[in-house]
């Protein structure tokens, strides 16, 4: 339910009133909490013109097959137009909102702040945040907002969008009339007579206006009857009250604004924006598509040109983006081109991304990336097609919501791509170019009278920079050099672009051929005690098979994504590999190869165009048991083939570079450098060192660790545990078995066998550190300009599969544990099943793995009513549990978010949720709540790909001996088996005492931290 009101309708005094009242509508519904047990997910926002709640929910409930759509419906309507503004719920919210205004003020917010108000100084969208003011916030009462809820939320300026497996269209109608339509005529009626002291004179007095036209200045006496009808009847506001731009078009606007500088000490790096406004161009005939398509195809060139030309050389740049996007919320289009970089090579980064877009601007694209990325565009847009069944219901409602909003025509996947490809055919290599070089005239054209000027130029800087060998320094800048740095961009000589070759593929038929007669690959039975060579699973359609040079492969069939697939490799070892000498080693390893991009003789641009050209997706990253790789990748046009060349070349014929190492280095050094500028990341980087006794593999690698790596030990570090029985490939798709099984015997079977084993399975033990400790309660204090505070709390876990540090298996001790119903003697028929499926729960592998994912559920569940809800000490607290796979622990993370005055409160009304299970019983209600969330999640999630790569992962490691197939095949009885009484066994392994659990807290502000001696409560 959208309703059309945000912050942009608020008076002076009313700053943050429409996002209070989202919160007191939204939490204060009784008939929204009904719809919990379900399995239903709810949310809501408010933005500048709209306030938006949203329920996710099943179409039916699973016991009774009761529609389930009436009573959203219902719960939709008493938020929006029915919330009952109890002093006690306001109350509530007002705290939260308080905490939540603390929360959301970091750097990052305080940074997008500052933009908006630059972008939109003309305007009330610069003073208009949704969150509002705080001093404001605190002074509302109930009969205030409920007045701003009166004038702006009713039928008439409201949007209803339901998406979802509708299959009867006149049904679900009569059943959106049968709740609205009451709704609707009480908000026409005109106001009962109300006596008055002015009696008979008021309508002379009070101007009678309708409740939407609160904006409006008029003052006329209404005589005719009929005309006062008509008013009161309350509609949309055909027009919004005006947001004035000042648009950045030729002849437009003549006052250029200087570039404006925000600078704070919590600031690491140099960022600049450049923006450009302009009205949206609504996309509603085939002309506006093909110019949207035309400009797509045009910023594909820039953004791909500029982000690996210079990859290939250690650039002066961090990054530079342009981005060129419609924005319902702001009301317009804006084209933004980011530069970030270290602080001291700031200048250089300008001019470098001016010179690129003077380029583009001046000479084009070129009819190679004219052909190459038409062609891309229009293979994604047939991919999305082929998947319109596949997309989920919130990621089509967000498209419908936004496309209504902008005013462009809205299309489903197949309307879209069979209208790109009825335009397609049209767009000229001419046409592309000077339609792409408009969008660019505001920066190539930079100080021309004919150029477009930019809506704001605005620079984020930091106070104070590192320099090698003198350490912290002032760090100096001024507008005139910031203009200064943009026209030495103009001034720079510029050629064209070289047309590159794209290599069609990246290994030829005859050196596949070659390949499979030295290499002889074959599969192989999948153990010793098993003579056969492939296991296929009916029920859940996974086939495992293991390669003659001992890499194992899972792969689905899978229509979830129509020609669509995805691959993973994981290898075991991770950052629990790295030894005491090469800290840091694999993380900057990993990122050292994806830095440098290349294979064998093929240079990084060609690299990455072969990936545009197959729609390839790749991603590489470590964690701290695992390094993966994962393919997204279409079958069209043997785009599956290109994966896996791919994937065969990284394997075989990886290409180490000293500039990519130096620029991997150098980015886990800064980010080292930015930890005391983030409270949360200080705080909790102190807490993960206190917890894991000092062991770096589990924090950023200091400076000293990065210091001492070599090009050489990063390679070692990260190849060393690609071996063959150390890896593992899971495949995803809607590929033929024949397919894909000669894929995996043509690309993984020419791998080179198994080199030495023993290297990638040996690493130094973790530890928790010995408790107690007079580290377990630890305290950050940040100087800041403004308040804040946050805190986490963690401790021990066992891993996944019930294995801890100390070497217990404790799937051992709970199997042998008689569940209460064993002590009863009864022939209760269902009671026997339910006994039968609780005792194979306590015999499977995956007992921990469950009932832990369902305390979370509990905890959090409790962790929100009580600290968020009773107490009003937070906006947001959450339970997360980190349970390994591999290494053999796990541990629980308590995060939450307050204000100073308050997270010691906060952190204390945790630990009590946290600790007071045993006393306060879980009930089956809360237990039964949790298994819904988990399973419609599940059930939900289990139509993507990418979700099945998770269930596979691990069926053939042999560092994870436990994952067999029954854990994917019987993960929902597993769940529904689920008794209290089982969650509590594994409650009873989450160490929670005061000499095992961490915490450490962080406070922001000016005078954070004077007063105290660091341990102390202030």
């Amino acid at each position: 339910m959208e309703v059309h009101v945000g912050s942009i309708d608020e008076e002076d005094d009313e700053q943050g009133i429409a996002h209070m009242i989202e919160h007191v509508a939204f939490l204060g519904s009784k008939k929204r909490e009904k719809l919990l047990g379900t399995g239903a997910r709810s949310n809501a926002y408010t933005d500048f013109h709209h306030t938006v709640f949203h329920i996710h929910s099943p179409t039916c409930t699973k016991e009774s097959d009761e529609d389930l759509l009436p009573l959203v419906l219902d719960a939709l309507n008493e938020i929006a137009f029915h919330p009952k503004f109890l002093s006690s719920r306001v109350e509530k919210e007002r705290r939260a909102i308080l905490s939540e205004l603390q929360m959301m003020n970091t750097i990052e917010y305080r940074v997008d702040c500052q933009l908006l108000q630059h972008l939109h100084s003309e305007n009330k969208l610069s003073k208009r945040f949704p969150i509002g003011l705080e001093e404001q916030i605190k002074k509302w009462d109930a009969d205030k907002i409920r007045k701003f809820h009166e004038r702006w939320y009713f039928p008439g300026n409201a949007t209803l969008y339901i998406v979802g497996d509708i299959d009867n269209i006149s049904k679900t109608i009569y059943q959106i009339e049968a709740v609205f339509g009451q709704t609707a005529l009480e908000n026409e009626m005109p106001p009962p007579p109300t006596s008055s002291a002015f009696g008979a004179m008021a309508s002379f007095l009070v101007p009678k206006l309708s409740a939407g036209l609160a904006g409006s200045s008029s003052h006329e006496r209404l005589s005719n009857p009929a005309d006062q009808a008509k008013i009161i009847k309350k509609e949309k506001h055909a027009v919004r009250p005006p947001v004035k731009h000042i648009w950045s078009l030729p002849g437009h606007n003549t006052d250029m604004k200087p570039p404006q500088i925000f600078q704070h000490e919590l600031l690491q790096n140099f960022s600049i924006n450049m923006f450009c406004k302009i009205p949206v161009n609504k996309v509603q005939t085939f002309g506006d598509l093909r110019n949207v398509l035309m400009k797509r195809i045009f910023l594909s060139a820039l953004h791909f040109r500029i982000n690996t030309r210079y990859k290939s050389s250690n650039p002066p740049f961090t990054s530079v983006e342009l981005d060129h996007s419609d924005s319902g919320r702001e009301g317009c289009t804006v084209t933004t081109l980011t530069v970030t970089a270290e602080p001291k090579n700031w200048q250089n980064a300008i001019k470098v991304a001016v010179q690129e877009v003077r380029r583009l601007k001046e000479f084009g694209v070129t009819k190679g990336e004219l052909t190459r990325y038409m062609d891309a565009l229009l293979k994604d847009s047939e991919q999305l097609a082929a998947m319109i069944d596949n997309v989920s219901s919130v990621d089509n409602l967000d498209f419908i919501m936004e496309s209504d909003a902008l005013g462009h025509t809205v299309m489903d996947q197949t309307q879209g791509h069979e209208s790109l490809m009825a335009v397609a055919g049209t767009v000229t290599l001419d046409e592309v170019n000077s339609i792409g070089a408009q969008v660019l005239e505001f920066i190539s054209d930079f100080g021309k009278p004919t150029a477009p000027l930019p809506a704001a130029i605005v620079a984020c800087v930091p106070k104070k920079v590192h320099l090698d060998g003198i350490g912290e320094t002032e760090f100096k800048i001024t507008p005139s050099e910031i203009t200064a740095a943009i026209k030495s961009g103009l001034e720079e000589p510029i050629e064209a672009e070289p047309e590159l070759e794209v290599p069609k593929e990246l290994i030829s038929p005859l050196q596949l051929q070659e390949l499979r007669m030295q290499r002889g690959p074959s599969f192989i039975p999948l153990s010793a005690e098993m003579n056969v060579t492939k296991v296929q699973d009916k029920e859940t359609g996974i086939t495992q098979l293991r390669l003659s040079n001992g890499i194992p492969v899972n792969y689905k069939i899978s229509k979830n994504e129509a020609r669509g697939g995805v691959m993973r490799l994981i290898v075991g070892g991770g950052r629990a590999a790295e030894t005491s000498d090469s800290k840091g080693a694999v993380v900057v390893g990993v990122r050292t190869l994806s830095e440098g991009g290349r294979v064998g003789n093929f240079s990084r641009e060609q690299v990455e165009l072969f990936c545009v050209n197959h729609l390839i997706n790749c991603s590489l990253e470590s964690t701290e048991e695992f390094i993966s790789m994962e393919f997204r990748f279409t079958l069209r046009d043997n785009g599956m083939h290109a994966a896996f060349q791919l994937l065969h070349m990284v394997l075989e014929h990886s290409v180490w570079l000293d500039d990519a190492f130096d620029r991997a280095r150098q980015l886990y050094l800064s980010y080292y450098r930015s930890i005391p500028k983030s409270l949360e990341r200080s705080t909790a980087h102190k807490l993960m060192l206190a917890m894991m006794n000092g062991d770096e593999r589990f924090v950023e690698p200091t400076p000293k660790s990065l210091q001492n790596l070599t090009l050489k030990s990063v390679k070692d570090a990260v190849m060393n545990q690609f071996v063959g029985d150390n890896m593992e490939v899971s495949i995803v798709g809607d590929f033929s078995e024949e397919e894909i099984e000669s894929c995996v015997l043509d690309y993984l079977g020419t791998v080179r066998a198994s080199r030495d084993s023993e290297r990638a399975h040996g690493f130094s033990p973790i530890l928790f550190r010995p408790s107690p400790s007079d580290l377990q309660f630890q305290q950050v204090f940040l100087k800041d300009t403004d308040e804040r505070a946050c805190a986490y709390i963690a401790g021990p876990a066992p891993n996944r599969w019930g294995l801890t540090v100390d070497g217990q298996d404790l799937l051992e001790s709970v199997a042998d544990i008689p569940s209460a119903d064993d002590a009863q003697p009864h022939s209760d028929e269902g009671k026997d099943i339910q006994k039968d499926l609780q005792k194979k729960l306590r015999g499977h592998p995956l007992f921990f793995g469950i009932t832990m994912g369902l305390l979370a559920e509990v905890i959090n569940s409790r962790l929100f009513t009580t600290v968020r809800d009773s107490l009003g000490l937070t906006y947001d607290v959450s339970f997360e549990l980190n349970l390994f796979d591999r290494l053999k622990l796990g541990w629980y993370v308590i995060s939450v978010t307050s204000t100073p005055s308050k997270v010691y409160r906060a952190v204390d009304a945790c630990k009590n949720v946290l600790r007071g299970l045993h006393t306060n019983k879980i009930a089956p209600r809360e237990l039964e709540r949790a298994k819904r969330t988990l399973l419609m999640r599940h059930e939900a999630e289990i139509k993507s790909n990418a979700y099945w790569l998770g269930l596979l992962a691990h069926l053939q490691a042999s560092s994870v001996p436990r994952k067999d197939i029954s854990c994917v095949k019987e993960l929902t009885s597993l769940y529904e088996a689920a008794s209290i009484e089982d969650i509590y066994l594994a409650y009873d392994q989450l160490k929670v005492d005061e000499d095992s659990l961490y915490s450490c807290i962080g406070i922001a502000g000016v005078h954070a931290g004077e007063g105290t001696t660091g341990e102390g409560i202030p």
